[in-house]
């Protein structure tokens, strides 16, 4: 496959320009609009933004390039077939070091992986670099740990069918991303829902010691439900922050002061304020039937155990990227997260196993997104069709699987 014409003049284009956009002042949209928008156009997306419908439908997606604590909270473009991501591009300026730069390769590689992506794209036209999300991202790793594909932009003529073949609009529409995922094994993927499992289960082991050690009184109910709770209102509230909906770096703030725990329950209360919801319920309530939290407010928590979970949470530590995981991924890690149980060894030792009807079952499983997306739109979906918002608040709902409560005092 030959490149297009317009590809061969935007190469001869930079090549004369170069000097000049190399220059420190150069500004990111520049070569946004110039050279790496008619380089995907070239590829058979649609840019134009003034002649696409509204932004659930769009195929492609600009963000707005908004930068928090020297880190860019959401990716450049995401490109999407049918309102479902395929990849994402991250774009530099040419003065950037792509090649050797592990910080922008550690960011393009977070925003995929968070977004259980299998490629995704770093470049800034003078180069264009190809990464494998499906590895998990380390802050240590190499600008070359998980590249696929690196190529200056003078080789993008002799180079254009490898690209094609995997970005263009109709590649992708054909399944080839799907294709490079079932062909391509690569040692040492780590699926984000299994790595973001694997470290709430460590949270718990931690802070379940921790808040034992300074609580002795309490039961392992009660223990189970303290632990519980905290990691939820803590990653519910970085994930609001990663969306723009919480104050970005709040809890990180945390970290400063001294009794973090005494500070993150203010935190709490105010959440409880804010969102009215079963997560922050510390107070009564007319006409609202569970009982507040009475428990978490009181307990006594170390600083040690929330600055390691805190700190996990944010950037450069942390591999997740909350503004671009999909929510059904958060479903899933919760779903299997409530089939954890606390027990508390005869030293004393907290450990997280199974709940007995989870080991019985051989453990947890989860309803496939198209599988639910089919029944909601079959069911509800039907229900609600030609409704008001407020006819929809009349609608009653009795799921009759999902379970009972199951005391393990």
């Amino acid at each position: 496959m030959d490149a297009p014409a317009s590809v061969a003049q935007l190469i001869e284009k930079f090549h004369q320009e170069r000097d000049y956009l190399k220059a420190a002042s150069t500004k990111e949209h520049l070569i946004r609009k110039a050279y790496i928008d008619p380089l995907f156009s070239a590829l058979g997306w649609n840019l134009d933004y003034s002649k696409q419908g509204p932004l659930v439908y769009r195929e492609v997606v600009e963000e707005d390039a908004l930068r928090v604590e020297g880190a860019m909270k959401a990716p450049d473009y995401a490109f999407r077939i049918g309102g479902q991501r395929k990849f994402f591009v991250e774009a530099k300026k040419p003065p950037v070091n792509l090649q050797d730069g592990h910080a922008a390769a550690f960011q393009v590689r977070r925003y995929g992986w968070s977004a259980r992506l299998p490629l995704s794209i770093l470049t800034d036209f003078e180069e264009f670099a190809v990464y494998d999300c499906r590895v998990q991202p380390d802050p240590g790793d190499r600008s070359s740990t998980a590249r696929t594909m690196f190529m200056g932009y003078e080789e993008y003529p002799d180079r254009w069918e490898e690209i094609a073949d995997l970005f263009s609009r109709e590649a992708v529409l054909s399944g080839s991303l799907e294709a490079f995922e079932q062909e391509k094994s690569r040692r040492g993927t780590s699926p984000v829902d299994q790595a973001f499992l694997r470290e709430i289960d460590g949270w718990r082991e931690l802070l379940a010691h921790e808040i034992y050690r300074k609580n002795q009184w309490i039961s392992r109910r009660d223990l189970n439900y303290a632990v519980q709770m905290t990691i939820d209102r803590i990653v519910f509230l970085r994930i609001c922050e990663d969306r723009g909906i919480e104050d970005y770096g709040r809890l990180e703030e945390l970290l400063k002061a001294e009794n973090i725990y005494k500070n993150l329950c203010q935190a709490f209360r105010d959440a409880d304020g804010r969102f009215n919801s079963g997560l922050f319920h510390f107070r009564e309530e007319k006409d609202r039937q569970e009982s507040p939290d009475s428990l978490s407010l009181g307990l006594e928590v170390e600083d040690r155990p929330l600055k390691r979970i805190i700190r996990r949470l944010y950037y450069p530590q942390s591999p997740y990227q909350f503004s671009v995981m999909p929510v059904e991924i958060l479903g899933q890690v919760y779903e299997q997260f409530l089939g954890k149980v606390i027990r508390l060894t005869a030293g004393h030792r907290a450990i997280v196993e199974d709940k007995p009807e989870v080991k019985k079952a051989g453990g947890v499983y989860y309803t496939p997104t198209y599988i639910v997306d089919y029944i909601v739109k079959n069911t509800v979906g039907k229900l609600l069709d030609g409704k008001t918002p407020k006819d929809a608040t009349k609608l009653k709902i009795l799921d009759p699987a999902c379970g009972i409560v199951q005391d393990y005092s």
